[in-house]
């Protein structure tokens, strides 16, 4: 414990009476710590006493403390060394700012941490209610296993980058697929999947698809994402590298549209 120095006795050394070691220990830092902040200027370092060794006080206690709780704080130590030697009401706004950054970042941290736990999960992230109910209905229309699990990620990468469009595709998809004759076209592109690719069902599929496709939206070009998104071609890929009859046909598809 820290004493004062005693009554009617001669300065003690201004109060310097502990070792590096022991201000390491009392602090909670390393004494490697302590001499970069030597080196840094961010804590003087004493002079050596009679016998050698450095001594520090009460004060250098309190101002190591101050140091490692901003360091702690993710306060760069060039910037400590400033508040150091900033008046008291700059270092008061300063701490008020560092505090307004922690409470910002301790709020990403916990978002962090709930995707992880939903990761943890199997739920790498969250869907609208409405799409979660969509892919439950796919298994009931005979979609297979692998369909909707493909889809559920998809879907699941395009809300992640794109939520303000994201909500628009998917609603037109489903009401695509509200549609018999075009949920019967996806069903078809879904069974296709083991086909060879240069099977003549392939071609036709692709045909009837472009014939939908147009009858749907005319002129008009379906919805997308931002233009300048690469997310609608890493979907697409994803499909594509799944199987080589999706990979032929998306092909035939894409230039029978061009036409």
């Amino acid at each position: 414990m820290l004493q004062p120095c005693p009554r009617g006795k001669v300065k003690c050394d201004d109060d310097r009476v502990i070792t590096i070691g022991q201000l390491a220990r009392y602090v909670g830092v390393s004494i490697k710590t302590i001499r970069v902040y030597h080196d840094k200027g961010l804590l003087p370092e004493p002079e050596r006493d009679a016998s050698g060794y450095r001594r520090y006080g009460a004060n250098d206690v309190i101002d190591l403390i101050k140091i490692r709780t901003l360091a702690e704080a993710g306060v760069p130590l060039a910037r400590i060394r400033e508040l150091r030697a900033a008046t008291a009401e700059d270092y008061e706004q300063a701490l008020r700012e560092i505090d307004d950054e922690l409470t910002a970042r301790i709020r990403s941290i916990r978002a962090v941490q709930k995707r992880l736990r939903r990761l943890a999960a199997g739920q790498p992230a969250p869907l609208p209610t409405e799409v979660g109910a969509h892919l439950e209905h796919l298994a009931d229309w005979g979609f297979s296993r692998r369909w909707v699990d493909l889809q559920r990620d998809l879907w699941i990468l395009v809300f992640a980058t794109h939520p303000d469009r994201a909500i628009t595709l998917f609603h037109d998809q489903a009401q695509s697929l509200s549609d018999p004759a075009l949920r019967q076209l996806l069903l078809d592109y879904d069974h296709a999947h083991d086909l060879v690719p240069d099977d003549p069902r392939i071609s036709d599929l692709a045909r009837r698809i472009v014939e939908a496709t147009r009858d749907r939206y005319g002129s008009d070009e379906p919805p997308e994402l931002d233009a300048t998104s690469e997310i609608p071609a890493l979907v697409q890929g994803t499909v594509n590298a799944s199987s080589p009859a999706w990979q032929r046909l998306d092909t035939l598809i894409r230039a029978q549209l061009k036409k």
